[in-house]
């Protein structure tokens, strides 16, 4: 069986440290804050999470940029050059065209390394959930897995890994284009912090509407009670924009109520952040369905 890397993109949102302990492959995406272009690398080389989100507390916006073609075919050619074969799981497709260009690439690859395997997924996740699909095909190909049964086993799981979120801030998501003017100003005034969720397609969706940023976090928590009943062997993933807080809080409540095998806390990148705002959290596991 030849060997193959897993690649993904820094919309994952993964940590340096499961970068390494996976031994996963990265393709940094760029954003613009202002006139300023930066790129997101995993260990967050060029612009902090907190400095980010500062600015944007500042008022400075940020705006993002998918992986273009270029981007794909200088990362993934020393790669196929080494020898090595490509499982490529990639940012959902509903949220960006980083995947739909992925398609385009590997099949111009093909043509130049014949001999090598190229397969593209796409996840239908975002952020960490992303990554922990990432993560968990990584442990498969740790036990043997070909290329071929690990993107098999991703397009038939995709739909179980549990992604929902919360923000602090409304007008994130409204200038996102993800909820209506009159419901980010009606939903700041009285205080609402929506429970949204990424769906089968990898679509953003309103699930609930709380009052409190505590009741909004609690309400996540339970969400898993609701969607897993024994999570004893599974890692479940938190990330946040900037509130590392109410981060380390739903994870003590995750880990009393549900005893999983890991948590595992990560920012928000700027990517991703650029459209949650700061006091975005998000917390994502394997489940029953969405």
């Amino acid at each position: 069986m030849n060997q193959y890397v897993i690649v993904t993109e820094s919309t994952a949102d993964l940590t340096q440290e499961l970068v390494e302990r996976y031994d996963l492959a990265v393709i940094p995406m760029r954003f613009c804050v202002g006139d300023t272009e930066f790129v997101n690398y995993p260990d967050n080389r060029e612009l902090a999470p907190k400095d980010f989100y500062n600015m944007l507390r500042e008022g400075k916006t940020s705006t993002t940029s998918a992986v273009n073609m270029a981007d794909f075919e200088e990362f993934f050619t020393p790669i196929l050059e080494s020898g090595k074969d490509i499982l490529y799981l990639g940012f959902s497709s509903a949220l960006s065209s980083t995947y739909g260009t992925s398609l385009i690439a590997a099949e111009s690859l093909r043509e130049k390394f014949p001999e090598r395997k190229i397969i593209t997924v796409d996840t239908k996740c975002a952020s960490m959930g992303e990554g922990l699909i990432v993560c968990k095909a990584a442990k498969l190909r740790s036990r043997g897995m070909s290329i071929q049964e690990v993107a098999a086993w991703v397009e038939n799981n995709r739909e179980n890994t549990i992604q929902w979120f919360t923000v602090d801030d409304l007008m994130h998501l409204y200038r996102g284009g993800r909820v209506s003017a009159i419901s980010a100003h009606m939903g700041t005034a009285l205080g609402i912090k929506p429970l949204l969720h990424v769906d089968d397609e990898g679509y953003l969706k309103a699930m609930q509407k709380v009052r409190g940023r505590k009741k909004s976090l609690d309400a996540l928590c339970d969400v898993i009670g609701e969607k897993k009943t024994d999570m004893t062997a599974e890692m479940v993933f938190i990330s946040h924009a900037d509130c590392a807080e109410d981060a380390e809080y739903l994870a003590n409540l995750i880990a009393e109520k549900y005893s999983p095998d890991e948590i595992c806390i990560g920012d928000i990148g700027p990517v991703v952040g650029s459209h949650t705002g700061p006091g975005g959290l998000a917390m994502f596991f394997f489940g029953k369905d969405r």
